[in-house]
């Protein structure tokens, strides 16, 4: 288990949902504040920023590597310098942007890129630690932002194994003792069928942390399995409405889906219960209502049974259905009045 600014994350308590705002502020601070105001609404544990610019990502180059593929759904054609320039999150806007969070009680993080990034979270004193999963080989800045004693979470899009384990070793080395480990399909938007979510007990197993999804699927499929498979953690990119456009609009949640799946991912996890079969308690009641074998019309000692004054009905307390053959054409030994649940002294 860990926990961020108070709140536990582990598989003992109801899933931690992360709203990533990324940059569908569309450059506005404005709307910034007003995506805030709709994940404190929409009962999310935490808002997350991403924290770059693109200076400190990449340089202003139009060369094929500097391109990102013309295929590419959302994005194709497009430089890595003008995406990031369009995606980023303003430096001074992370301030005015935490102190809502935590006016709405929201706790508020970000994913640095590069340690210029933590230096300002940590004069934000933000409460965790995102790594994203293409700076999830950037070992030193794993071994930064883990230095700093706080959570950290790092997300394992296109990762090898080894990858994964380099970077658990690298934040243990650097001194984390509370981390989460996220399954993570990097594409945007993701296909579900890429999803592989019945890994995720194996990266429990791999890294023997606390697990969790980061999820650019649509809707709340794929969320929601995750939980049934152990996920901690679930993150999703969240927007005012997907018809206002922006980069992660496509495969971001809007407020009322973010709600939903608030309520859903812990109706999910409440759900997984005990690894046992029989009776709940709650079902006490209803083991009074099974069938069984009643005497249906008032009978007179030495009248045989017949599919006329007995019969299987709701409630329990007579003899099984399954007896309905053994007793049918044999007599009563007294007189039995309706409604009397047949047991084998009466015949």
């Amino acid at each position: 288990m860990i926990s961020i600014a108070g709140r536990p994350i582990g598989p003992g308590h109801p899933p931690y949902v992360v709203a990533e705002m990324s940059g569908n502020h569309n450059g506005s601070l404005e709307r910034a504040l007003a995506i805030v105001d709709a994940v404190a609404e929409a009962g999310a544990h935490a808002l997350k920023l991403q924290t770059y610019t693109p200076d400190t990502l990449t340089i202003d180059c139009d060369a094929p590597a500097f391109r990102i593929g013309d295929g590419h759904e959302l994005w194709g054609g497009e430089t890595l310098y003008r995406l990031y320039e369009r995606a980023h999150t303003p430096w001074e806007w992370h301030e005015p942007i935490f102190e809502r969070a935590r006016e709405r009680g929201l706790a508020a993080f970000s994913a640095p890129f590069d340690p210029t990034a933590v230096e300002l979270l940590e004069k934000l004193d933000v409460p965790a630690y995102k790594i994203a999963s293409s700076e999830i080989v950037d070992l030193p800045l794993i071994r930064l932002a883990a230095a700093t004693g706080k959570p950290l979470i790092i997300s394992t899009g296109m990762a090898t194994t080894g990858e994964i384990e380099a970077a658990v070793a690298a934040a243990r080395e650097a001194g984390c003792t509370r981390l989460a480990v996220l399954s993570c399909t990097a594409s945007y938007p993701a296909a579900p069928s890429e999803s592989n979510l019945r890994a995720l007990p194996l990266l429990s197993t791999l890294t023997g942390e606390v697990v969790g999804l980061s999820d650019h699927t649509p809707g709340l499929g794929a969320a929601l399995a995750a939980v049934a498979l152990g996920a901690c953690l679930i993150e999703k990119h969240v927007t005012l409405s997907r018809a206002d456009g922006g980069v992660d609009a496509a495969f971001s949640l809007e407020p009322a889906e973010l709600a939903a799946l608030v309520v859903e991912s812990e109706r999910a996890w409440r759900s997984l219960g005990e690894a046992r079969i029989g009776p709940r308690p709650s079902e006490r009641e209803g083991l009074r209502f099974r069938r069984s074998l009643y005497v249906v019309r008032d009978v007179l000692a030495g009248e045989q049974v017949t599919a006329r004054n007995v019969r299987s009905i709701r409630p329990a307390g007579g003899l099984p259905p399954e007896a309905a053959a053994e007793v049918m054409g044999r007599r009563f030994t007294r007189d039995v009045p309706f409604g009397t649940p047949l047991t084998w002294d009466l015949i």
